[in-house]
């Protein structure tokens, strides 16, 4: 490949990464944490890719040490981010992954997927503790 052909190669390939980059600064801006904790958009973002909007519903603060965010998904599934001094560390449905780790950030993709994949919770229907309804059976034969 010769230089000139490497170079309009470049200039055809920028706008799209640009395009992912702008849209990544949009998301962001919708939650005010991602705007004060800039490393946690990238721990986000490396999670749930650059399409991370769709499926996040809120993200809460939740304490100050370690800085901790409570991560809402859509589904009404939930997972903690935490930083620690050194790396993020998330943790889903009780177990900790240290985001540093290459294996343990796919691991913690692939659990953030199998949560995404449980679905929307389902309330609990109120029962009716009064004893149901009450029958007459005085003339039939049982």
């Amino acid at each position: 490949m010769k230089k000139s052909e490497l170079r309009k190669l470049i200039v055809s390939l920028l706008p799209k990464a640009y395009a992912n980059v702008k849209r990544i600064e949009t998301d962001a801006s919708e939650y005010d944490e991602l705007t004060k904790f800039p490393s946690l958009k990238k721990a986000i973002v490396n999670l749930l890719t650059v399409d991370f909007d769709s499926f996040l519903s809120s993200i809460e603060w939740v304490a100050p040490r370690p800085t901790t965010f409570r991560i809402n998904l859509r589904n009404g599934q939930e997972f903690y981010l935490i930083y620690n001094d050194i790396n993020w560390i998330a943790q889903i449905e009780g177990k900790k992954y240290h985001l540093m780790s290459p294996q343990e950030e796919g691991l913690a993709a692939d659990s953030i997927s199998r949560i995404l994949r449980y679905g929307v919770k389902v309330e609990d229907e109120p029962t009716n503790d009064g004893g149901g309804e009450e029958l007459d059976i005085e003339g039939e034969d049982i």
